[in-house]
């Protein structure tokens, strides 16, 4: 008996070894994520399926600091890929050469940036943009508080704003688009990088106004009413859509987003397989979790571009809007 049971120590003592080698690979083998609360429902989604379909030969870690405070992790050599919600501004590109770094842009979906109000808001059935500005712009600080100070057919009622932090790249997008000017905007409104405090503060409040990606108002569309956006007067209001999104229609709201891959992480087979996976995954997983896919041929140049270690961005460094799918895949495909 003694003999049988010291006979299967060794064996017992293999599998040990092998599941605690195992789980040491697990460990050195992981693809670190951070960035853009918009972009992150779509990134961890393809990071769940990729490590179920790995059965936990590979960690993901996906994080949310927002766009910019995912470029400052990355641009220090923190993270594999950055996610964000609009391109690479050039502070961040002098980071990031500074310390080295290359970087591969991929745009992954379009999101539709949108405004939202508490269900219980019965005065706003559209807003112009200029009526946006007139909320938001840095000018409003402490004057503009009453919603009949923005539209006199509006009630005496004060506004109760909710919108990003300075760190997010939605906030980044909404000024420059709504404002004129990227961080042009008023302080005193409740600021948070997690969108779903976002959602929670407009959702309990019948006088709350605030912004963020189109996942997050449609995961809660129960609870929150979508503002339709006239975008010059004269125009029709259109709310945010696939469809609207597609046709070009919802603007100025509209906008791809994106990860960057770090150039030296590529040559770790782990990021390799994660792009891979990302890359045929995102048409489906986008729109599951209510972002917009882009065409297919913009995955194929997204697949191409990573194969040849394209470095770069195709922007310049400054805050634009209102670039269409055409536009994207055009600067995209520039070498």
């Amino acid at each position: 008996m003694i003999s049988k049971i010291r006979k299967g120590i060794p064996a017992l003592a293999l599998l040990v070894a092998a599941a605690v080698a195992g789980q040491a690979q697990a460990a050195d083998r992981i693809v670190k994520i951070d960035g853009s609360s918009t972009v992150y429902p779509v990134t961890e989604a393809v990071a769940e399926d990729f490590q179920k379909a790995k059965k936990g030969e590979i960690k993901v870690t996906v994080g949310i600091s927002g766009t910019g405070g995912g470029f400052k992790k990355f641009c220090r050599g923190e993270t594999d890929i950055s996610d964000a919600s609009r391109p690479i501004l050039k502070k961040e590109m002098d980071a990031c050469k500074a310390a080295g770094i290359k970087y591969i842009e991929l745009p992954v979906a379009y999101d539709a940036l949108t405004v939202v109000v508490n269900p219980k808001n019965d005065w706003i059935k559209s807003m112009t943009v200029d009526e946006l500005k007139k909320i938001w712009e840095p000018a409003a600080q402490g004057k503009v508080t009453k919603w009949n100070q923005v539209n006199p057919a509006w009630p005496d009622a004060p506004i109760k704003l909710y919108g990003p932090g300075a760190d997010s790249g939605t906030f980044d997008y909404f000024t420059e688009a709504i404002v004129g000017k990227s961080k042009s905007s008023r302080g005193d409104f409740t600021a948070s990088e997690d969108d779903n405090v976002l959602v929670q503060g407009v959702s309990r409040d019948k006088n709350a106004l605030g912004y963020f990606g189109y996942s997050y108002y449609s995961e809660n569309a129960k609870k929150l009413k979508a503002v339709p956006i006239v975008e010059k007067a004269g125009k029709p209001a259109v709310s945010p859509s696939f469809d609207t999104v597609k046709n070009g229609t919802y603007q100025p709201l509209s906008r791809p987003v994106f990860i960057y891959v770090n150039a030296s992480s590529v040559d770790k087979p782990e990021v390799r397989e994660f792009i891979d996976y990302y890359l045929k995954s995102a048409p489906k997983l986008a729109r599951e979790v209510k972002m917009v896919p882009l065409p297919e041929k913009a995955y194929k140049l997204a697949q191409d571009n990573f194969k040849k270690k394209k470095t770069g961005t195709g922007f310049g460094g400054e805050p634009e809007v209102g670039v269409s799918v055409e536009e994207l895949l055009q600067r995209e495909g520039k070498h």
